[in-house]
């Protein structure tokens, strides 16, 4: 049997591409399988876009997935859900499907959504299901190099739920978290402590029921993707 030149092996090699903003969203997906890289990006549109533009410079991708939390929006959302959007032509739908993933729209917000007042505003304006901040600047550049793209999203905070702070308070202008400042907020308010630390360990269990579905879906045939059935290069 002849032996695969690099080149070969290279193409046949997986290469799946799991994005996620901050760390705590991928706390509990350690140590991937083979051919599965992941890239935090940074909170928001404009970081998602730097960091996967980049990346994409020497990873090549057949399927890029957009993951973390979620804020609900439709009311019937309980905390834990996992959602998925996928392209209208996409074939991997029912994969998902089998693992009783729900499909859903989502809006990909400038900002943080943290009052419930506020989620109620934006489902009545846009009847998505759901809020978050990277994946609309994801899906739109895969979908202009014609690379697999699917959002996956667990609820972190349901759209009865408010924040227990206005997160966007202590956002940098690079919309990293500006820890001292949040400090300084919670010397003011020690009170709101409790309610901080709740809802600390409510996204480590949504963090960990994301994690269990990635990784039923790694576990179906065919995942994680080949190189050879990727579209076309970038």
């Amino acid at each position: 049997m002849a032996l695969k030149t690099a080149n070969e092996a290279m193409d046949d090699a997986p290469a799946l591409l799991v994005c996620f903003a901050v760390q705590e969203e991928a706390a509990y997906f350690s140590n991937p399988p083979a051919g599965c890289k992941v890239l935090i990006t940074g909170i928001g549109r404009r970081n998602a876009a730097a960091q996967l533009v980049a990346k994409l410079e020497t990873y090549y991708p057949s399927l890029v997935l957009s993951c973390g939390f979620a804020g609900g929006l439709n009311p019937q959302l309980q905390f834990g859900t996992v959602l998925f959007a996928a392209e209208e032509t996409s074939d991997l739908t029912s994969d998902l499907a089998k693992l009783g993933l729900r499909p859903a729209r989502f809006y990909c917000a400038d900002r943080v959504a943290s009052a419930a007042s506020e989620k109620h505003r934006l489902w009545l304006e846009t009847q998505a299901d759901a809020v978050e901040m990277e994946s609309g600047a994801i899906r739109q550049i895969c979908r202009e190099r014609r690379i697999p793209c699917l959002t996956i999203r667990v609820i972190s905070d349901a759209a009865q739920e408010d924040l227990p702070l206005d997160f966007n308070l202590f956002l940098k202008s690079d919309l990293t978290m500006d820890y001292a400042k949040l400090a300084w907020a919670l010397l003011a308010a020690p009170g709101r402590i409790p309610s901080l630390l709740g809802f600390r360990r409510r996204t480590r269990l949504a963090a960990q029921k994301l994690a269990h579905v990635l990784r039923q879906l790694l576990n179906l045939p065919g995942y994680p993707p080949r190189l050879t059935n990727r579209a076309s290069g970038p």
